[in-house]
């Protein structure tokens, strides 16, 4: 079982920015080959945010987030960070940290075997 543990989320207005971590065990990057973000806002689906391979630190990004959002690692304190940067009301939702195996650049949920709780962003105007 592979923990992760999402922080970083919280209230802030438009325009502004967060980074949300994800952290977790050490010896997840052996049984993982990336880390990823996705959210759900309240009653719509959940959506793939941005997903970094752990190895060679390739990511890929939803349309609605590039060029705002950055995915990052730090292999050695096991994080992962998304950096959110000109965060509009639509930001606003859970965000939840996965772990799994990625096979190319989509968004496949089932890819992902491991979840975080999550953390709430909060983006008004």
């Amino acid at each position: 079982q592979v923990r992760l543990v999402e922080s970083g989320g919280g209230s802030v207005q438009t325009g502004g920015s967060l980074r949300l971590s994800c952290t977790g065990p050490r010896y997840a990057y052996s049984i993982v080959n990336c880390m990823a973000w996705f959210r759900q806002a309240p009653g719509k689906e959940r959506e793939g945010v941005g997903f970094i391979y752990t190895g060679g630190g390739a990511t890929y990004y939803a349309d609605s987030v590039k060029g705002r959002f950055t995915i990052s690692r730090v292999n050695t304190n096991n994080t992962v960070y998304l950096q959110m940067n000109s965060l509009k009301a639509e930001d606003t939702a859970m965000y939840y940290c996965a772990a799994g195996m990625c096979a190319g650049f989509w968004f496949r949920e089932d890819d992902f075997r491991y979840w975080g709780q999550g953390t709430q962003v909060t983006v008004s105007s």
